[in-house]
């Protein structure tokens, strides 16, 4: 047996390391649950809605990358049908196709076909280098509607009636589409890229119409969206280097390709009553003042537009899908 003078310090040492190993195995559990969080939230991707009418075509590639890929309805006619091409808002950093999934029932009852599609988002275009990375969603866009032309007698699509929506950022591209001189090359192997990428009309809501920070804060002065666009940090950056961007902010600029050949266009906005140039609004990424100026532009030159707002809401065709129904229908 141990002299009573060694019991002490043993019982001690002991203690502590009783001690520290139920410190380092509550420790253990604690990482464990962080871990086994963690491991749930990869397992488990956010759950996208699933379209209630079945799609005639799903998750169709119409390009190289996985977010190229489209979903089609094809309207019941003995005739080739117009198509309507949606385009989800996200502000080019999220968002997916099945935004749109709520329209199908309306365009096919009126005899139009639907399609809609995902495209590659900024971060995407970042980790392929794409520069400016607004280059990718748009020129996504664009092939789309190249890829469905494509597909016109496959799919009994009439070529000449294709008309684009989106919002917020979906509607920039959609705008873009439209007024963008044709992108097709006749010349390529590829012939997809041997298809038109003009459009019969468009419709959007709440759509940015130009990237250029130097009109966008004459409008409104607290105006702060795009500069990931061209793979910068804030609207300052881009003002303070506009001279070396002036040919990206034209390039990816709505309203700098507006011409008097460009299609009947809808404009929808919500926000703020009564807005006026000059005004700072409390969400200026989709203000109706963005909507006024580009409406102004295409009056002037002569291009057909309608402009619905909240100070002037357009009773006869209130909403975006409405006013393509009865541009596609005539």
């Amino acid at each position: 047996m141990l002299p009573r003078r060694f019991l002490s310090p043993l019982l001690a040492f002991a203690l502590g390391t009783l001690a520290a190993l139920s410190v380092t195995h509550a420790q253990d559990k604690k990482d464990e649950k962080k871990d086994a969080k963690k491991d749930e939230k990869k397992v488990e991707p956010k759950k996208l809605p699933e379209p209630s009418i079945p799609p005639t075509a799903a998750k169709v590639a119409y390009g190289p990358h996985e977010r190229n890929v489209l979903d089609f309805w094809q309207a019941k006619s003995d005739t080739p049908t117009p198509l309507v091409v949606c385009i989800h808002g996200g502000g080019w950093n999220g968002g997916d196709k099945s935004g749109y999934y709520n329209r199908v029932k309306m365009y096919l009852d009126n005899g139009i076909s639907m399609a809609t599609i995902n495209y590659r988002l900024i971060p995407q275009a970042n980790e392929m280098k794409v520069s400016p990375p607004v280059k990718a969603p748009l020129e996504d866009a664009a092939r789309a509607v190249q890829f469905l032309r494509s597909k016109a007698k496959e799919w009994n699509i009439d070529k000449t009636k294709i008309g684009a929506t989106g919002g917020s950022a979906g509607g920039c591209s959609s705008l873009w589409l439209a007024f963008h001189d044709d992108m097709a090359d006749p010349k390529s192997d590829d012939p997809v890229k041997r298809e038109s990428t003009r459009l019969y009309c468009a419709a959007t809501d709440g759509a940015q119409v130009s990237l250029d920070p130097k009109v966008t804060r004459e409008w409104l002065p607290n105006y702060t969206y795009g500069a990931h666009a061209f793979g910068l940090k804030s609207l300052d950056e881009v003002e303070a280097q506009r001279d070396k961007l002036k040919d990206w902010i034209k390039e990816y600029s709505p309203i700098s390709h507006v011409t008097k050949d460009d299609p009947p266009i809808g404009l929808y906005y919500t926000g703020t009553k009564g807005a006026k140039v000059g005004e700072t609004h409390p969400d200026p990424t989709h203000s109706p003042i963005l909507g006024l100026m580009l409406a102004e532009k295409l009056k002037e030159v002569g291009v057909e537009v309608t402009f619905h707002s909240s100070t002037t809401p357009n009773e006869k065709l209130p909403t975006a899908q409405a006013y393509l129904i009865d541009k596609l229908k005539k």
